[in-house]
């Protein structure tokens, strides 16, 4: 088999190996290819030719390598979700390739039949109605998007449960929590499915550039030292919110609604090395750990051959080379960020839409050197404390409270 996939096309190897293994194959939807996560995920499909299969993929408005993807990987169906993108796109594409457009398309696409597991990496609360096209079918979702789960978390689970689906965590955190709950599988549940043996789980962050600095300024710190990451290649945003520890609080918000885990036992560690990827405490004290690589290709290939472990050529880890863990307390008082997501959590309702839109405005800005670091936080702030929160909130109520937000930031600069 590995011949016949290395001396012919991917698309024919595939189809030779999909016809020989049947029910084997995983079909596959990845929303935001072209993307850290979406680059990485097709890797993890090459990697495993006989067992996952791309069935479509979807952009924002950067469809060239998009279309570049779907034509090496024999996809049929895209989308793009700027419409003028979509247009252009339609007309550029090879023929036999479909273009869905707009927002609408991405939830066509993440809902159509030829799909087994939809990966969900776009950027921010545009997630959000892909996610639950996805889940209203019955289709098991690989969300790395946090922010589906920070802004709408009890509708997005509500949806799942009702549809038998399953949301299978990307982020390495996440990951790390799942695999160490689902090697301690436990019976002992509250009425509200909580687990009664888990007295709370530990999600570690590498601190970013600056954990490791008490004395620089992170007042004054340059767009070049913040994207200046020590451990992981992420996006551009994605590694500003690890700057600022505003993505542990969002993974805070995310972690409570995957695992049904109260804030109060969801706790955060630095650690620099990113080998750790998070741990579960139990209740008579024992912890378990996931320990890898930071290679994001862990947490992917998990998500997308749930139930199953299998090998991708992923590189090993070898402690012996590492020597020495590090493990420490986040300072609060450098990293606001941190007590605003707690704060927006448990405040609950549309304060964490808020939070998250008002940060994606803050953080756009800064990268548009237009404001400075520490403007993010205090940008943040001020936009949540001119909100008035809604407890419950419906899709349009979340909605609009995004693009609120998103006003109340711009104005404010």
């Amino acid at each position: 088999m590995y011949n016949l996939a290395a001396s012919c096309s991917h698309n024919a190897a595939l189809s030779w190996v999909e016809t020989f293994l049947g029910s084997t194959m995983k079909r596959i939807v990845i929303l935001g290819s072209t993307g850290s996560i979406g680059r990485n995920a097709l890797r993890v499909v090459d990697a495993l030719p006989g067992r996952l299969r791309v069935t479509g993929l979807a952009v924002d408005r950067n469809f060239k390598p998009m279309l570049e993807q779907a034509t090496r990987f024999g996809v049929k169906n895209v989308a793009v979700s700027d419409p003028a993108a979509a247009d252009m796109c339609a007309r550029l594409a090879p023929a036999g390739i479909r273009v869905f457009r707009g927002m609408d398309g991405l939830c066509e696409l993440a809902a159509l039949s030829d799909c087994d597991i939809v990966l969900c990496a776009v950027v921010g609360i545009a997630g959000l109605r892909p996610v639950l096209s996805a889940l209203g079918r019955g289709t098991n979702v690989a969300l790395a998007t946090k922010e589906v789960l920070v802004t709408a978390g009890r509708i997005v689970t509500e949806t799942a449960r009702k549809n038998n689906a399953k949301l299978l965590p990307v982020d390495s955190e996440h990951s790390a929590i799942f695999q160490c709950l689902e090697t301690h599988n436990s019976k002992t549940v509250t009425k509200a499915g909580a687990r009664k043996d888990v007295r709370g789980i530990w999600l570690t962050a590498s601190g970013g550039p600056f954990a490791a600095r008490p004395e620089i300024d992170v007042r004054n710190v340059t767009i070049r030292e913040v994207l200046n990451h020590p451990r992981w290649t992420m996006g551009r945003k994605v590694t500003v919110d690890s700057a600022t520890l505003m993505n542990k609080g969002l993974e805070i918000m995310e972690a409570h609604w995957l695992f049904n885990m109260p804030l109060d036992r969801i706790n955060v560690v630095i650690h620099p090395e990113s080998i750790v990827h998070s741990l579960v405490e139990f209740i008579d004290g024992s912890m378990l750990a996931q320990l890898s690589q930071p290679d994001m290709r862990f947490a992917i290939q998990y998500a997308l051959s749930w139930p199953e472990r299998l090998s991708g050529k992923l590189p090993a880890l070898n402690l012996a080379k590492i020597h020495s863990l590090h493990f420490c307390e986040p300072d609060a008082r450098r990293f606001p960020c941190l007590r605003l997501a707690r704060e927006a959590a448990k405040t609950g309702g549309t304060l964490p839409v808020v939070l998250n839109a008002a940060n994606e405005v803050a953080v756009h800005d800064f990268l548009a050197g237009t404001i400075s670091f520490s403007r993010i936080w205090r940008l943040v702030e001020r936009t949540m404390n001119r909100h008035d929160v809604v407890c419950k909130p419906s899709l349009d109520e979340i909605l609009e409270a995004d693009r609120w937000a998103r006003a109340a930031a711009g104005a404010r600069r």
